[in-house]
């Protein structure tokens, strides 16, 4: 694929983060890249807002160290199932892709900040590359944006996006503004968090989360492994949620069918990782390496020498 890069993109996006850093600035957008921008050069990062609401804003939220085709998956299988057959006249919808810059529980090793959102820019044209190739309307994808944020529960961002100037549509005056439905791409691990009553003290999960589910929905990934089980016993926490065990940790039950789970990898196909890219690499195994992240990720990695210092 031709790839069209801004020169220094990781100077850029380290000056990016230091705009950022301003009192009170909870999330940004860094930049935006469209279909068109794939062979298009540019000097610098290029924001893009919507002129149009989206049918959604598809929330693609990870430490991005490395972004992988199990991150691409998660993506491309949200943008084919979010717009209905025959809806040609539907806004296409938006991917975001946004990186916690202030997470306590890992520190931003062993890629930087700044490298993990270049990465983000290459996986970003990949995945619009990939969408083109298909040839299928309800693959389009408007825009891919990457953006940064110092909140680090789904909750407070999914406020903090809401709020966003970036995705204020105007409207005509005469009608109420349409809030964007924000659409979280995640892993089964990560709705055992969000559900987990520890990170609600003082039974505060209905007050807490009341808001994000109203104006979010979630999309979890089954993550079959020795760690979280197989795809049955998946659903099956799905169900006991439903059941009664939502509402007996503080929660409300209509939540749950604002959850949708779905199987994105087939039966026998491979565990990808950002963990397996980093072993990967680390071994020097350039073939395994292919099979885990996007191409033009896997050139940068190589390129910047990523990954092989035994972090």
């Amino acid at each position: 694929m031709a790839r069209s890069l801004p020169p220094n993109l990781v100077s850029l996006f380290t000056q990016a983060l230091k705009s950022y850093q301003l009192p009170n600035a909870t999330f940004r957008v860094l930049c935006s890249l469209t279909p068109s921008s794939l062979s298009t050069p540019t000097e610098s990062l290029i924001l893009q807002p919507p002129q149009t609401p989206p049918k959604a804003l598809l929330v693609l939220d990870s430490s991005f160290n490395p972004p992988t085709l199990a991150h691409q998956g998660m993506a491309l299988s949200a943008l084919s199932e979010c717009r209905e057959p025959g809806e040609d006249s539907t806004p296409r919808s938006r991917v975001l892709l946004l990186l916690a810059v202030n997470n306590a529980d890992k520190a931003p090793k062993p890629a930087a900040f700044p490298q993990r959102l270049a990465m983000m820019y290459i996986f970003a044209q990949d995945l619009l590359s990939t969408t083109s190739t298909l040839h299928e309307p309800q693959n389009t994808c408007e825009a891919v944006d990457i953006a940064v944020t110092t909140e680090p529960y789904f909750h407070a961002k999914s406020a903090a996006i809401a709020t966003s100037d970036f995705y204020h549509i105007p409207t005509n005056p005469s009608e109420e503004t349409k809030a964007i439905e924000q659409v979280y791409l995640t892993g089964f691990d990560t709705l055992i968090r969000i559900f987990n009553p520890k990170y609600y003290p003082n039974n505060s999960m209905a007050q807490v989360l009341s808001p994000f589910f109203a104006r979010s929905r979630l999309r979890v990934t089954l993550r079959t492994d020795a760690e979280w089980g197989d795809a049955v016993a998946q659903h099956a926490y799905l169900t006991q949620l439903r059941d009664g065990r939502l509402e007996e940790a503080g929660g409300v039950l209509e939540w749950v069918y604002r959850v949708e789970m779905v199987e994105d990898r087939k039966e026998g196909e491979e565990i990808v990782s950002s963990t397996k890219v980093r072993e990967a690499v680390r071994r020097s195994d350039w073939v395994a390496l292919k099979k885990l992240v996007s191409e033009g990720v896997a050139e940068w990695i190589r390129g910047e020498g990523l990954y092989g210092d035994g972090e």
